[in-house]
């Protein structure tokens, strides 16, 4: 991050030094560090970023009850849009009496299963990374082969076998919508 007079300054936008000078929108990607320095801007290293849906600082994660109580709830508005497109095949069977096709009953049940799951799942975390990572991973993660023995594998030049496998801190997956 870029700053003149201890104010930060934006990328791509203009701006106007304590003299009065203008400058236009590009001149800092376009400008040397030396022609930065002669009119008094330093270059400060950005804030440390963090996730403020889970923390209130850096290495200042929320209450970890109330994050689990606030996604348990996401789950559950989730499970009821992926409900409601075939809420009006239900409520027409209710009131003509006709029968719901079975895929459909089996989706509903696997959406509802779903949801118990992943809200039995956040309840299972024991900190404020492992929710992120249950809610957010990647499905895949590459890592070292190990041996029987828990040793890293090598290949014949000594770097290390990676292989790719299932992600299981992840949440378990909403169903397919039909």
């Amino acid at each position: 991050m870029f700053k003149l007079d201890n104010k930060p300054l934006s990328s791509d936008r203009a701006f106007t030094d304590a003299a009065g000078i203008q400058y236009p929108a590009n001149w800092l990607r376009l400008s040397s560090v030396e022609e930065k320095t002669a009119i008094g801007i330093t270059e400060v290293a950005d804030d440390p970023w963090y996730d403020q849906r889970f923390y209130f600082g850096v290495n200042n994660p929320k209450d970890l009850a109330g994050l689990k109580t606030q996604w348990k709830a996401t789950q559950s508005q989730i499970c009821d849009s992926l409900l409601t497109p075939s809420d009006w095949r239900v409520t027409r069977a209710a009131e003509l009496g006709q029968a719901v096709a079975s895929a459909w009953l089996t989706y509903r049940g696997a959406v509802r299963s779903a949801c118990n799951t992943r809200q039995t799942e956040i309840n299972a975390v024991a900190d404020v990374p492992a929710l992120i990572e249950l809610l957010f991973g990647q499905p895949t993660i590459t890592r070292q082969q190990t041996d029987s023995e828990g040793n890293g594998v090598v290949d014949s030049d000594g770097n290390p076998v990676m292989e790719t496998v299932a992600n299981s801190a992840i949440a378990t997956a909403w169903p397919t919508p039909i």
